[in-house]
């Protein structure tokens, strides 16, 4: 036969060669891709974490300065209270300065300007507040406006507290008459410290005291706060 002039080329190609070197290339992009997704979800972590750490050193040195203005030589009882605030209060050390001198300035008026006594009630306060919290179930921003207002001398919020009493004068006055029958000290409605340990004497009588930290140490959500607040810090 004679030749015709034209070009002939095998173009048989091996199909299981060709769907194998594929799929290398298709695996290979796919680990890339999740590679690069990997690292821009760690930068935009990183990012936030960033901004986080950033903003609650901001409120650190703004609550700090708040403490030492308020309770001067006694503010680093404050601070080490706050430090430890994640345990015994379930809260990072931010919020329980930000909480604390919120009502401070009444309480050190009424423990006659002793800053010592002042961080000794305010740390029971503080630890009674997420007690109740934690034992009655009620939001914690709602019990903290209700120590804030009586602070104010405004007892509205004390049914807040879901300890039996109405959101009255009236009421905050047999509650104080109740604690007195229970510890035998005469309270004072008039002075601030006298009402948050006459609300103490109650909590304890009802079995609320110290539910805070036993459920940092033996509850999964307890834990689970604790750590938050502890991560803040």
């Amino acid at each position: 036969m004679g030749y015709d002039g034209s070009l002939k080329f095998d173009t048989k190609i091996d199909a299981d060669g060709f769907n194998s070197g594929i799929s290398k290339i298709s695996g290979a992009a796919k680990k890339g891709l999740a590679i690069t997704g990997a690292v821009v979800g760690v930068s935009a972590a990183l990012g936030a974490m960033t901004k986080q750490s950033l903003d609650s050193v901001s409120k650190l040195e703004q609550n700090v300065g708040g403490v030492e203005t308020l309770f001067k030589k006694s503010s680093k009882t404050v601070i080490d209270n706050a430090n430890k605030a994640y345990k015994t209060a379930g809260m990072s050390a931010n919020e329980y300065m930000q909480n604390v001198t919120s009502f401070s300035a009444s309480l050190l008026q009424s423990c006659a300007k002793d800053t010592s006594k002042a961080a000794k009630v305010a740390d029971m306060a503080m630890i009674d507040m997420s007690d109740n919290a934690n034992k009655m179930g009620t939001n914690m921003v709602d019990i903290q406006n209700a120590y804030q207002g009586f602070a104010k001398q405004n007892y509205t919020m004390l049914d807040n507290l879901k300890l039996g009493y109405g959101g009255t004068k009236s009421e905050m006055e047999r509650l104080l008459a109740d604690a007195s029958k229970l510890s035998g000290v005469k309270y004072d409605i008039s002075n601030l410290a006298d009402v948050y340990n006459a609300i103490h004497v109650i909590q304890k009588e009802l079995g609320i005291t110290g539910t805070t930290s036993k459920e940092a140490a033996t509850t999964i959500e307890g834990s689970m706060n604790s750590a938050k607040a502890a991560y803040d810090n």
